[in-house]
């Protein structure tokens, strides 16, 4: 259902993305992997439109996206949660999520029951400031946000950093989850072998900001895969 084709992606005269292809279908969870600095950041804003791109094209339900803007894109069912949350710090846990509303229509502005039963903590939080919140509280909320857009297609830019292991356990049970349910893709950026290895159904490695090593999840093999990500 997303498509990236041979995309270029260029700060000023220095390249970040070189003819970076790949691929994420509904019911999967494809996983973009490397060590920091290799594009993958760059390659998750792309998708959601917050950087454009010079060379290739990017398709979501079979429709060019490449020149559409965050806002057209995430009303077509693409939500992001960026690498470190960016939850409303002055807002509380209720209104973080209701920011979710704005892409919409009136009648479906509601959070639905699911959100709390993934993310039970929340439902004890609905007062609190998201500022207040742990790193791993922040990254729930984070995920919920983008799940009450109703997403197809959801963006996950490293959801472990800086979170404690139980939490990170919590969250790859929700995106297996999500990923079993086949209605949404997952493009999921992680650090972590043994993390993208439990999720992924398909992989890509990036070095320097290209395609190293892409495969199924199968095909993942540990020492290879470490030599790219490993610091």
């Amino acid at each position: 259902m997303l498509a990236i084709e041979h995309v270029d992606l260029f700060y000023g005269a220095s390249q970040a993305l070189k003819d970076v292809s790949f691929a994420a279908e509904i019911g999967e969870v494809a996983c973009v992997m490397g060590r920091n600095g290799v594009g993958k950041t760059s390659l998750m804003r792309a998708v959601a439109g917050q950087q454009q791109i010079r060379g290739g094209h990017i398709r979501w339900d079979g429709q060019d996206i490449s020149g559409l803007a965050p806002h057209q894109r995430a009303r077509r069912g693409i939500a992001y949660v960026p690498q470190g949350r960016d939850v409303f710090s002055q807002l509380t846990v209720l209104e973080n999520l209701r920011t979710g509303f704005a892409v919409l229509p009136r009648s479906e502005r509601r959070i639905p029951d699911e959100i709390f039963d993934l993310f039970p903590v929340l439902r004890q939080m609905l007062g609190r400031r998201g500022g207040d919140l742990s790193g791993g509280q922040q990254q729930q909320l984070a995920i919920a946000r983008a799940l009450v857009m109703r997403p197809r297609l959801l963006i996950l830019d490293e959801p472990t950093e800086g979170i404690q292991p139980s939490i990170i356990k919590d969250i790859q049970n929700v995106i297996a989850l999500l990923r079993d349910r086949g209605e949404m893709a997952i493009l999921l950026v992680e650090q972590y072998f043994e993390f993208a290895r439990d999720l992924a159904d398909r992989y890509m490695v990036m070095d320097r900001g290209a395609v190293a090593l892409a495969g199924t999840g199968a095909e993942m093999e540990e020492d290879v895969v470490r030599r790219y990500i490993s610091v």
